[in-house]
């Protein structure tokens, strides 16, 4: 699982894995062991409600470009030629 796969759930990943690898709800883990993977499952899904607040994309690329060539075509259009020096 990773934090780019915005559609896990960890809380739900962690059922459906107790359900294939151990039989569950039918049958059980000890109990510390059941509350230490609730436990992480819990502190996973805070984690990637964490990460998913901050995944802001701070750069695009081509916008960037797009910008910086506009810039210069600007300053390029404002150029003035001196022409004194006639010959």
């Amino acid at each position: 699982m990773t934090v780019s796969d915005s559609s896990s759930n960890p809380l739900r990943d962690t059922v459906r894995w107790l359900a294939t690898h151990t039989g569950f709800p039918a049958r059980r883990l000890a109990a510390p062991a059941e509350t230490l993977l609730c436990v992480a499952a819990l502190a996973a899904a805070d984690e990637a409600e964490e990460q998913r607040r901050y995944l802001i994309e701070r750069r695009v690329g081509a916008q960037t470009s797009a910008l910086r060539a506009h810039a210069q075509r600007r300053s390029q259009v404002h150029f003035k030629c001196d022409n004194s020096a006639k010959v």
